[in-house]
């Protein structure tokens, strides 16, 4: 079981990929990237993948991958966005982040996407 921290601040996307990967995994999920990052903080990096979305309010997902590639850089960085702007502020993070996934996207999408992820950590 993966232990997963879910930062998305769009509400039903975060219950609905909460609700997608629970059964399977541990999911901690934030609104925005501040508390994903006080979350992680608190337990000491003790996740095996962090999904965030890129546009969120207070900490963007780009200044929460990175300072979670910094301080703990086993965990796996997935990041999500449906702007392609964002996408292109993602690319220069290739070497920090395993993925950018683009949305809309299917469940079986994200849960392919995931799955990767978590394979390509072993």
């Amino acid at each position: 079981m993966a232990r997963i921290l879910l930062a998305e601040d769009e509400e039903t996307l975060r219950s609905m990929l909460v609700r997608a990967f629970a059964p399977e995994h541990s999911v901690t999920a934030a609104g925005d990237g501040a508390e994903a990052l006080d979350i992680i903080n608190a337990s000491k990096g003790e996740f095996d993948l962090l999904l965030t979305d890129i546009r969120m309010p207070l900490m963007d997902g780009i200044a929460l991958a990175l300072a979670v590639a910094r301080d703990y850089p086993e965990i796996t960085i997935l990041l999500m966005t449906g702007f392609a702007d964002q996408r292109e502020r993602a690319s220069g993070l290739d070497a920090l982040v395993h993925d950018v996934i683009t949305k809309p996207f299917s469940l079986a999408q994200i849960r392919d996407a995931v799955g990767g992820a978590l394979a390509a950590r072993q």
